[in-house]
């Protein structure tokens, strides 16, 4: 029996292989790797596609997170509301700039932050919400909007996991002052290493970042404020170009497989299979199910037996080591805390068949 990997990038290249190579040829052949029409031409298609008047590429998801606060000013003193459950750069960017990020739970059946809480954890100090649409979920824009409107505060989407993704037919990274994407190679719309985009409607903002990302300089060698170097390769911007057509294909094999799941896994007590609150618009860059019972041994039962399968995340970010200091206590986000416990991400990608899921899906059986 052959082994699943929890992705296959080699696949999906395969399928793509001529044209992308064509692409990376283009751009050696120019001279010109570092900006340029490559990288011009993608942003505008991409703004294009999120359904937003400006997009700034950069070098990855991180670097979009801390340029996008930076932007807004934020910085020693303010707080940033965000949710418990992330990769850590979500709440490290925020910290980057010299904020304090604020943690809420999590609605269990979405994984994201409970928009019920977010109100409980303004303060005045509070300039910023950052929502991560996690696993390819959206949060709730709708509501999480209005509480941002209703106290004047700034929205950040974290949008790293979650391109193509929509709440109620409107794409994420087109409903807060600004949208931050990754192009990390493991992202529904994923380069062929480091890349990201900041999307957004305000004209003013998309100025101030293309300066920060380039050393604060206003023109060559002179410097208005300090900045930083962050930018998206011209290949990896004319490789993007050839896959972002391809989006909406692969977003929606993504949600063939996940109804499949759902079917497959359902009979199998012990398991949570993973809702979608948006009526289609999840992308599913990860299919994470809740393990009720011991998921540690099963995620080693599935490795023995050659399934691939990831824990995202066994740690909660208010109790990373690196917030001791913020003071946050076990038990304090309960939610949060139980599906750092729980959960457990099963193989999930455009390419992947039938048959490796029905694999899946049995050898789940056989370790219970």
């Amino acid at each position: 029996m052959n082994s699943i990997p929890p992705l296959d990038l080699a696949r999906q290249y395969r399928t793509i292989a001529l044209e992308v190579e064509a692409a990376v040829l283009e751009v050696l052949s120019s001279g010109r790797y570092i900006g340029g029409s490559q990288v011009q031409a993608f942003e505008c298609q991409f703004a294009d596609y999120i359904g937003t008047t400006e997009c700034v590429s950069c070098h990855s998801g991180t670097d979009a997170l801390y340029l996008a606060l930076r932007s807004l000013e934020i910085g020693p003193g303010d707080e940033v509301i965000t949710t418990a459950l992330s990769f850590f750069a979500t709440a490290e960017t925020i910290s980057m700039v010299g904020a304090t990020p604020v943690f809420v739970d999590i609605d269990a059946a979405t994984f994201n932050c409970d928009v019920d809480r977010l109100e409980a954890a303004i303060t005045p100090r509070t300039k910023a919400i950052l929502p991560v649409h996690l696993f390819g979920q959206p949060v709730d824009m709708t509501r999480l909007m209005e509480v941002a409107n209703a106290h004047r505060l700034a929205v950040v989407e974290d949008c790293a996991q979650a391109a193509g993704a929509e709440w109620n037919g409107k794409k994420v990274g087109s409903f807060g002052r600004i949208g931050c994407f990754s192009f990390f190679p493991t992202k529904n719309l994923g380069a062929f290493g480091d890349g990201g985009a900041i999307t957004t409607d305000d004209r003013e903002i998309a100025d101030r970042i293309r300066v920060l990302k380039d050393h604060g300089a206003t023109r060559r060698y002179y410097h208005e404020f300090q900045g930083t170097n962050s930018r998206l390769d011209a290949l990896q911007a004319a490789i993007l170009q050839v896959k972002l057509p391809y989006l909406d294909g692969w977003n929606a094999r993504r949600r063939d497989l996940a109804a499949r799941y759902r079917d497959l896994l359902a009979p199998i007590p012990h398991i949570v299979l993973p809702q979608d609150s948006t009526g289609g618009g999840h992308v599913w860059n990860q299919y994470t199910i809740r393990i009720e019972s011991d998921r540690d041994r099963l995620y080693q039962q599935l490795q023995q037996s050659g399934i691939g399968c990831n824990i995202y995340y066994p740690f909660p970010l208010h109790l990373q080591p690196a917030y001791r200091d913020l003071g946050y206590a076990v038990g304090q986000l309960p939610i949060a805390e139980r599906a750092c416990q729980q959960v457990l991400s099963l193989p999930m990608f455009p390419e992947l068949d039938v048959e490796e899921q029905y694999q899946v899906v049995r050898a789940l059986k056989d370790c219970r």
